[in-house]
Protein backbone atom coordinates (compact mmCIF):
# COMPACT_ATOMS: atom_id res chain seq x y z
CA UNK A 1 0.00 0.00 0.00
CA UNK A 2 1.05 3.61 -0.62
CA UNK A 3 0.43 4.27 3.00
CA UNK A 4 2.62 1.77 4.45
CA UNK A 5 5.44 2.59 1.62
CA UNK A 6 5.99 6.10 2.34
CA UNK A 7 5.91 5.26 6.54
CA UNK A 8 8.28 3.30 5.96
CA UNK A 9 10.80 5.33 3.40
CA UNK A 10 10.47 7.61 5.91
CA UNK A 11 11.67 5.36 8.73
CA UNK A 12 14.65 7.25 10.87
CA UNK A 13 13.91 10.74 9.20
CA UNK A 14 10.38 11.40 10.10
CA UNK A 15 10.18 15.31 11.39
CA UNK A 16 10.63 15.47 15.40
CA UNK A 17 7.83 16.95 15.54
CA UNK A 18 5.28 14.39 14.38
CA UNK A 19 6.90 12.09 17.40
CA UNK A 20 3.64 11.52 20.36
CA UNK A 21 4.87 13.43 22.43
CA UNK A 22 6.23 16.77 20.33
CA UNK A 23 2.89 16.56 18.63
CA UNK A 24 0.88 16.08 21.81
CA UNK A 25 2.32 19.13 23.11
CA UNK A 26 2.00 20.92 19.82
CA UNK A 27 -2.22 19.63 20.22
CA UNK A 28 -2.08 21.25 23.62
CA UNK A 29 -0.49 24.89 23.33
CA UNK A 30 -2.57 25.43 19.67
CA UNK A 31 -5.77 23.97 21.55
CA UNK A 32 -4.89 26.10 25.00
CA UNK A 33 -4.45 29.17 23.48
CA UNK A 34 -7.72 29.02 20.94
CA UNK A 35 -9.62 27.72 23.86
CA UNK A 36 -8.83 30.90 25.85
CA UNK A 37 -9.19 33.31 22.80
CA UNK A 38 -12.55 31.62 22.07
CA UNK A 39 -13.55 32.06 25.60
CA UNK A 40 -12.83 35.66 25.57
CA UNK A 41 -15.11 35.89 22.77
CA UNK A 42 -18.11 34.15 24.78
CA UNK A 43 -17.42 36.49 27.84
CA UNK A 44 -17.50 39.38 25.40
CA UNK A 45 -20.51 37.79 23.92
CA UNK A 46 -22.21 37.56 27.28
CA UNK A 47 -21.29 41.23 28.27
CA UNK A 48 -23.21 42.26 24.71
CA UNK A 49 -26.03 40.50 25.98
CA UNK A 50 -26.13 41.93 28.96
CA UNK A 51 -25.52 45.49 27.57
CA UNK A 52 -25.68 46.42 23.79
CA UNK A 53 -23.57 49.22 23.90
CA UNK A 54 -20.43 47.87 25.75
CA UNK A 55 -17.14 48.84 24.90
CA UNK A 56 -15.03 45.20 24.69
CA UNK A 57 -11.48 45.41 25.57
CA UNK A 58 -10.46 44.36 22.11
CA UNK A 59 -12.61 47.39 20.49
CA UNK A 60 -9.80 49.39 18.96
CA UNK A 61 -11.56 51.37 15.71
CA UNK A 62 -14.01 51.01 13.76
CA UNK A 63 -12.03 48.10 11.62
CA UNK A 64 -10.36 46.03 14.47
CA UNK A 65 -13.38 45.25 16.91
CA UNK A 66 -14.68 41.92 18.34
CA UNK A 67 -18.00 43.82 19.07
CA UNK A 68 -18.47 45.23 15.51
CA UNK A 69 -17.62 41.41 14.15
CA UNK A 70 -20.07 40.00 16.66
CA UNK A 71 -23.02 42.41 15.21
CA UNK A 72 -22.44 40.53 11.65
CA UNK A 73 -24.93 37.18 10.57
CA UNK A 74 -21.21 35.77 10.68
CA UNK A 75 -20.43 35.45 13.78
CA UNK A 76 -23.38 33.52 14.72
CA UNK A 77 -23.31 30.58 11.10
CA UNK A 78 -25.29 27.80 13.47
CA UNK A 79 -27.93 30.30 14.81
CA UNK A 80 -25.58 30.39 18.04
CA UNK A 81 -21.99 32.18 18.81
CA UNK A 82 -19.08 30.51 16.97
CA UNK A 83 -17.00 30.76 19.97
CA UNK A 84 -19.31 27.91 21.59
CA UNK A 85 -18.18 25.76 18.63
CA UNK A 86 -14.49 26.43 19.05
CA UNK A 87 -14.83 25.79 23.22
CA UNK A 88 -15.69 22.58 22.39
CA UNK A 89 -13.75 21.33 19.51
CA UNK A 90 -10.56 23.19 21.18
CA UNK A 91 -10.87 21.30 24.44
CA UNK A 92 -11.50 17.73 22.24
CA UNK A 93 -7.98 18.61 20.58
CA UNK A 94 -6.82 19.26 24.20
CA UNK A 95 -8.12 16.24 25.68
CA UNK A 96 -6.44 14.12 22.68
CA UNK A 97 -3.11 16.00 23.38
CA UNK A 98 -3.48 15.16 26.93
CA UNK A 99 -4.22 11.25 26.06
CA UNK A 100 -1.00 11.35 24.19
CA UNK A 101 1.09 12.82 26.94
CA UNK A 102 -0.34 9.75 28.92
CA UNK A 103 0.44 7.53 26.66
CA UNK A 104 -2.42 6.72 25.06
CA UNK A 105 -2.24 4.65 21.34
CA UNK A 106 -5.48 5.73 19.06
CA UNK A 107 -6.86 3.50 15.85
CA UNK A 108 -6.21 4.62 12.60
CA UNK A 109 -9.84 4.95 12.25
CA UNK A 110 -9.42 7.57 15.48
CA UNK A 111 -7.03 9.69 13.45
CA UNK A 112 -8.76 9.76 9.97
CA UNK A 113 -11.86 10.85 12.48
CA UNK A 114 -9.74 13.77 13.75
CA UNK A 115 -8.16 15.06 10.62
CA UNK A 116 -11.71 14.97 9.46
CA UNK A 117 -12.22 17.58 12.48
CA UNK A 118 -9.49 19.68 11.74
CA UNK A 119 -9.77 19.85 8.54
CA UNK A 120 -13.20 21.19 8.29
CA UNK A 121 -12.24 23.50 11.38
CA UNK A 122 -9.23 24.78 9.42
CA UNK A 123 -11.95 25.59 6.32
CA UNK A 124 -14.60 27.14 9.07
CA UNK A 125 -11.39 29.02 9.43
CA UNK A 126 -10.95 30.11 6.00
CA UNK A 127 -14.11 31.17 5.40
CA UNK A 128 -14.13 33.45 8.75
CA UNK A 129 -10.91 34.84 7.14
CA UNK A 130 -12.41 35.63 3.66
CA UNK A 131 -15.95 36.83 5.65
CA UNK A 132 -13.83 39.50 7.71
CA UNK A 133 -11.63 40.77 5.22
CA UNK A 134 -13.50 41.01 1.78
CA UNK A 135 -17.26 40.96 3.55
CA UNK A 136 -17.41 42.94 6.42
CA UNK A 137 -14.69 44.60 6.24
CA UNK A 138 -13.66 44.08 9.97
CA UNK A 139 -11.00 42.22 12.25
CA UNK A 140 -12.01 40.63 15.16
CA UNK A 141 -8.31 40.36 17.38
CA UNK A 142 -9.12 37.21 19.27
CA UNK A 143 -10.48 35.69 15.99
CA UNK A 144 -6.98 36.09 14.48
CA UNK A 145 -5.52 34.46 17.38
CA UNK A 146 -7.55 31.13 16.34
CA UNK A 147 -6.29 31.92 12.55
CA UNK A 148 -2.69 32.02 14.03
CA UNK A 149 -3.07 28.79 15.95
CA UNK A 150 -5.23 26.51 13.88
CA UNK A 151 -2.51 26.88 11.04
CA UNK A 152 0.24 24.94 12.48
CA UNK A 153 -2.59 22.67 14.08
CA UNK A 154 -3.98 22.05 10.94
CA UNK A 155 -0.57 21.66 8.47
CA UNK A 156 1.28 19.38 11.46
CA UNK A 157 -1.97 17.05 12.18
CA UNK A 158 -2.34 16.62 8.00
CA UNK A 159 1.64 15.71 7.54
CA UNK A 160 1.80 13.62 10.65
CA UNK A 161 -0.99 11.61 9.43
CA UNK A 162 1.19 11.44 6.39
CA UNK A 163 3.81 10.30 7.57
CA UNK A 164 2.35 7.41 9.88
CA UNK A 165 0.62 5.59 6.75
CA UNK A 166 -3.75 7.25 8.27
CA UNK A 167 -3.78 8.98 4.48
CA UNK A 168 -2.42 7.40 2.04
CA UNK A 169 0.08 9.39 -0.63
CA UNK A 170 3.10 9.09 -2.32
CA UNK A 171 6.75 8.59 -0.46
CA UNK A 172 7.78 11.58 -2.41
CA UNK A 173 4.61 14.25 -1.45
CA UNK A 174 5.22 12.65 2.38
CA UNK A 175 8.63 13.34 2.62
CA UNK A 176 8.56 16.69 0.55
CA UNK A 177 5.60 18.10 3.09
CA UNK A 178 7.54 16.32 6.45
CA UNK A 179 10.68 18.86 5.42
CA UNK A 180 8.96 21.64 4.23
CA UNK A 181 6.17 21.99 7.34
CA UNK A 182 7.36 24.23 9.18
CA UNK A 183 8.35 26.58 5.56
CA UNK A 184 4.58 26.05 4.78
CA UNK A 185 3.26 27.51 8.03
CA UNK A 186 5.77 30.60 7.64
CA UNK A 187 4.40 31.08 4.20
CA UNK A 188 0.67 30.98 5.23
CA UNK A 189 1.14 33.22 7.88
CA UNK A 190 2.59 35.57 5.22
CA UNK A 191 -0.15 35.33 2.99
CA UNK A 192 -2.77 36.32 5.76
CA UNK A 193 -0.51 39.37 6.94
CA UNK A 194 -0.43 40.36 3.63
CA UNK A 195 -4.12 40.10 2.64
CA UNK A 196 -4.70 42.13 5.75
CA UNK A 197 -2.28 44.85 4.68
CA UNK A 198 -3.54 44.88 0.71
CA UNK A 199 -6.94 45.03 1.87
CA UNK A 200 -6.53 47.80 4.57
CA UNK A 201 -3.34 48.86 2.56
CA UNK A 202 -5.58 52.61 3.12
CA UNK A 203 -6.07 52.76 6.54
CA UNK A 204 -1.99 52.61 7.08
CA UNK A 205 -1.49 55.67 4.64
CA UNK A 206 -4.66 57.72 4.59
CA UNK A 207 -3.89 58.95 8.17
CA UNK A 208 -1.25 61.01 6.87
CA UNK A 209 -3.20 62.84 4.25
Amino acid sequence: MASSSAASNLTGKKPWIVGDRPFAFLLLITSFVSFLAAAALVLDRLELYKNANAVLTCDFNAFVSCGKVMEQPQAALFGFPNPFIGIVCFGIVFAVGMSMLAGAKFARWYWVCFQIGVTLGMIFICWLWFQALYVIAILCPWCMVVWAMMIPLFVWTTIRNLVHGVIPAPAGLVKFLSNWGWTIVVLVYLGVIASIFFRFVNLFFTSNA
